[in-house]
């Protein structure tokens, strides 16, 4: 499957948001899988683009793209606004 790579981040994303959601019990799926989609791709763009660490033939950006959506969501969730 040549497109596995991308699926995987897409659906890790994903999981992602859904693990925050249901941890903070807020809720609000559509907010988390926004940040965490954004945050996603800009994990790659950093990984791919910026940084050159890795190609979009390696898994490398994956973990990258990963790590940038948990980093993402922990600061949507800290820094949000609490009426």
């Amino acid at each position: 499957m040549p497109y596995a790579d991308i699926v995987i981040a897409i659906l890790g994303a994903f999981a992602l948001a859904w693990a925050a959601d249901q941890v903070t019990g807020r809720r609000g799926l559509f907010a988390t899988s926004l940040v965490s989609g954004v945050a996603t791709v800009a994990g790659w763009f950093l990984a791919v683009r910026v940084f050159a660490v890795s190609t979009m033939d390696g898994w490398i950006w994956v973990g990258w793209s990963l790590a940038a959506s948990v980093i993402a969501l922990a600061a949507f969730f800290l820094f949000r606004n609490k009426r």
